[in-house]
């Protein structure tokens, strides 16, 4: 019996410390499609909660083939079909207002300003607190990621 215990408490020790590293690992898709439903469940008969617009972006919590579980920038989570979701990364502007700048600081001249939620391509990952972000008119730059969901 204490060999089993010990054997518990070792598997157990080991499947939490894998639990922040599950954390770090968050992974993001963008809505393909305008009007792509959010359902209750995981079945095209069930309550439609939501409609997205193109680019949304989107947490993915769980995902089959039909089937992907996702939380949207509210916390708000359902279900959406597979088909409907893009690798494409975007970011939404949580922000009243929000200036992408020249290059990633705080000092470096605007090159255009967002309001909040407006969707920004994501063109690099971000680094020392910057994400480099590309708007839908071609104008790209730098933006604060203390500004946006979806990283």
């Amino acid at each position: 019996m204490p060999v089993r215990r010990k054997l518990t408490k070792l598997l157990l020790s080991v499947a939490l410390a894998g639990l922040p590293l599950a954390a770090d690992g968050l992974e993001y898709r963008s809505v393909a499609e305008q009007g792509a439903a959010l359902y209750a469940a995981p079945q095209p008969q069930s309550k439609k909660l939501f409609l997205f617009s193109r680019y949304t972006p989107l947490e993915l919590v769980f995902a089959n083939r039909q089937w992907a579980k996702v939380r949207d920038i509210s916390g708000g989570m359902g279900w959406i079909e597979a088909r409907q979701l893009a690798e494409l990364r975007t970011v939404q502007v949580t922000a009243a207002r929000a200036e992408i700048r020249a290059r990633a600081e705080d000092t470096a001249p605007a090159v255009f300003a967002v309001e909040r939620d407006v969707v920004l391509e994501l063109v690099e990952p971000p680094v020392g607190g910057w994400a480099r972000v590309r708007h839908r008119d071609g104008k790209s730059g730098f933006i604060s990621i203390k500004n946006i969901w979806g990283l």
